[in-house]
């Protein structure tokens, strides 16, 4: 699908979904001067998430033909200060807490038998139409694979910042511009004639999308968090390389673009190895140094599989009646 070439670095602003985004959307849009604090709303309701999405991505690719001045606009900060709060509240009471790093990468690392989320469904009887549906979702992350993790880096040190770059390495390709994740996962939309621009279906995500991904980048932008973000990095690559090589057996099964199979094939053996520099490099390292920070590791992986939950239930919520996981424009 073609898409405007400013896309390909910066989007355009969403579609408000309430007066929370409209709020802030009117205000990088010039309509109004002022953009109201929030106090009263559904932090991981749609309209609350769409207007986060919306103040994160001012630090990442920012939006076209908006000042890039606002990512550190007074008001701007405020306004996404008064959703963060209630929205990591409401995560810290929705996720149990836990103290041992290990035992918890030790439990994520069994792989179970079987399961009910989409890489089981889709490996075993979704339809090609269920695959691209799923791709929509997870193109919200993957065309920024990596970034929000990477904000972590200049506040580790020693070897788990060295071992953490390594990680990151791998995702940008190593180097090579052709191998960066972000740009296989656009090679996989293309051949699934998907829509690869970035944020491309941000106005079709439901909220628990939009949920998944802006946990990734409210950890990252935060030192206060950097030990959720590594926790959180280590969960995404311990769980990485089973649940892709369930999607390789099913995008076979369905005889999908080699594309497709490409960006989950690199996942099975990239991520197997990143589990074990994780664990050892730089979660162990940085307990060595840091250990009142065990705590909010094991908080970051267990974010992370609350988030993930919520999103699967959705997802297979909506297939199980028939319907589309996605939102009706």
């Amino acid at each position: 699908m073609s898409a405007p070439a400013h896309a390909a670095v910066s989007p355009t602003l969403p579609t408000p979904d309430g007066e929370v985004s409209a709020s802030v959307v009117d205000y990088l849009s010039g309509t109004t001067t002022s953009v109201a604090t929030v106090f009263d709303v559904d932090p991981v309701g749609r309209d609350a998430q769409l207007a986060l999405t919306i103040c994160y991505e001012l630090h990442y690719r920012g939006f076209h033909a908006i000042d890039d001045d606002f990512e550190w606009d007074p008001g701007i900060l405020a306004f996404r200060r008064s959703i963060e709060e209630p929205f990591l509240a409401h995560i810290r009471e929705s996720v149990e807490d836990g103290v041992d790093a290990v035992a918890e990468m030790d439990a994520l690392s069994i792989e179970p038998r079987s399961g009910s989320g989409p890489s089981w469904f889709l490996r075993d009887e979704g339809t090609w139409d269920h695959m691209r549906e799923y791709f929509a979702h997870r193109s919200l992350y993957h065309l920024k694979e990596a970034d929000p993790h990477a904000w972590a880096i200049p506040r580790l040190i020693g070897q788990a910042k060295a071992s953490y770059v390594a990680v990151e390495f791998d995702e940008y390709g190593g180097g090579r511009g052709d191998h960066v994740h972000q740009q296989l996962w656009s090679a996989l939309m293309d051949a699934a004639d998907l829509d690869s621009s970035y944020l491309g279906y941000l106005d079709r995500v439901p909220a628990q999308t939009l949920v998944w991904v802006n946990l990734m980048s409210l950890f990252g932008l935060h030192r206060s968090l950097r030990g959720a973000t590594v926790g959180h990095l280590a969960a995404t690559e311990i769980t990485s390389s089973p649940g892709s090589r369930r999607f390789v057996d099913g995008l076979r099964r369905l005889g999908a673009p080699e594309a497709c199979v490409a960006f989950y094939a690199e996942h099975v053996e990239a991520d197997a190895v990143h589990e074990q520099v994780l664990r050892h490099d730089v979660v162990g390292d940085l307990l060595r140094r840091e250990p009142e920070l065990e705590r909010d590791v094991v908080f970051g992986m267990r974010a992370l599989s609350y988030v993930e939950d919520a999103l699967a239930d959705h997802i297979m919520g909506a297939w199980q009646k028939g319907e589309s996981s996605l939102m009706q424009r």
